[in-house]
């Protein structure tokens, strides 16, 4: 329902907003230049402090949810455990107290009595935030909540979260790291067909005013369900078929005149170089490496690149689900490269989209939410065609099994 997602908003951008005071109110960036020293963790903390903004963000996500729709937060899954425990053997669950003064007790515990830090977050953490959408406000969808799943990834990219480099310079409008690459994303799924419908991809960090040092950030959203595709980059529609009308026309504009030229991708850095070199001859020199799953996919999701490409088993479904969601309501998706390597082109099956609804069998873990053949997000179903028919044939046979 539309509601939910406006709601899914909200919560992004309150997480956002925690997000950016860790790095802009000194008690919070004290505790964040901590984790920049090697080995050298306080013992005090019950927890270093790059969990804590992680557990903190996902708690006053299901938090938030469960008070406006009673029953949903038993169902929103993430990366982090909101269990700790101190030096002393002393357990201590963080949650979102009903109020300000109660949140800061609590933090104050896992900060070792830190009164000045905890404080601070405990008010940014209770602050409302109102956000709004024409596009959004302009469409009522009832998707029965009972069928719904959420996963959830706090903080994309804590490595860049934590480094929090501000003067990274963007190749074409990709940032290669730095805190640019910094997302927090909200999947939406059905818990019976694993199909992504919501997806929210808020990136708190996107331009920074060099007199304040304060960050603004951007926040885009998706909604695909029973015919109806819907997401932030479209003006306000109030019946289905023109929702349709529109997503179609702002699919890729230039994607069909560009069939003739290399293909655009974003990469991992640490992609095997038996797919880098097969994609050498796809892109040539359009090639980007960029830090963070979450952002990779959102490059694609703003058509900055054509294809996000991941050979390895290293990211979750809590990575691809949001953006997953908002692609799909663009008429593209993300699927399972190994799959897509080993299918038959003339077989008449669909792609292999990723689904969310199940583990992977003899998994433990966070291994069994892993996207275990690796992905492809797209924008447009028949240039993921084209472009999977020029990296086959670049790729040597057994390259394409592995």
């Amino acid at each position: 329902m539309s509601g939910i997602l406006r709601e899914l908003l909200c919560v992004s951008e309150k997480a956002a907003n925690i997000a950016r005071a860790c790095r802009q109110q000194e008690a919070l960036f004290q505790l964040l230049i901590e984790e920049k020293k090697e080995g050298e963790k306080n013992k005090k903390f019950a927890v270093d402090f790059k969990t804590l903004a992680d557990v903190l963000v996902q708690e006053v996500i299901k938090q938030n949810m469960e008070n406006k729709f009673p029953g949903l937060g038993k169902k929103i899954f993430g990366e982090e455990s909101n269990e700790f425990t101190n030096d002393l053997g002393e357990k201590i669950i963080m949650r979102l107290c009903p109020t300000e003064e109660e949140t800061v007790d609590l933090l104050n515990k896992v900060l070792n009595g830190n009164k000045l830090a905890s404080e601070a977050l405990a008010k940014v953490v209770h602050q409302d935030v109102v956000f709004s959408d024409p596009a959004l406000d302009a469409i009522e969808i009832n998707i029965p909540q009972d069928t719904l799943g959420v996963w959830v990834d706090p903080i994309d990219s804590t490595y860049q979260y934590i480094k929090g480099s501000a003067d990274i310079k963007s190749n074409q409008g990709i940032f290669p790291s730095g805190l640019q690459c910094v997302t927090i994303l909200i999947g939406v799924y059905d818990i019976q067909t694993g199909v992504p419908l919501m997806g929210v991809i808020n990136q708190p960090f996107v331009s920074q005013d060099l007199n304040t040092l304060r960050w603004k950030g951007q926040c885009y959203w998706g909604l695909s369900y029973m015919g109806t595709n819907i997401h932030s980059f479209l003006p306000p529609v109030s019946t289905r078929n023109s929702s349709e009308t529109q997503s179609q026309v702002t699919q890729n504009p230039s994607s069909e005149a560009e069939y003739s030229h290399p293909f655009s991708a974003v990469i991992s850095t640490s992609e095997k170089e038996t797919i880098k070199a097969a994609l050498s001859r796809v892109c040539g020199e359009r090639i980007f490496r960029a830090a963070g799953a979450g952002y990779k996919s959102l490059c694609v999701v703003l058509g900055l690149v054509d294809i996000y490409i991941f050979s390895e088993d290293t990211t979750f479904k809590w990575d691809s689900c949001a953006a997953h969601a908002i692609l799909r309501a663009m008429g593209g998706g993300m699927v399972d490269l190994k799959e897509c390597l080993e299918r038959n082109p003339n077989s008449g099956l669909d792609l292999p989209q990723l689904a969310y609804h199940v583990g992977n069998r003899g998994a433990a873990g966070v291994d069994q939410w892993a996207n275990k053949g690796g992905l492809i997000a797209y924008r447009s179903k028949k240039q993921l065609e084209t472009f999977l028919s020029l990296l086959l044939r670049h790729l040597a046979p057994a390259d394409a099994h592995t």
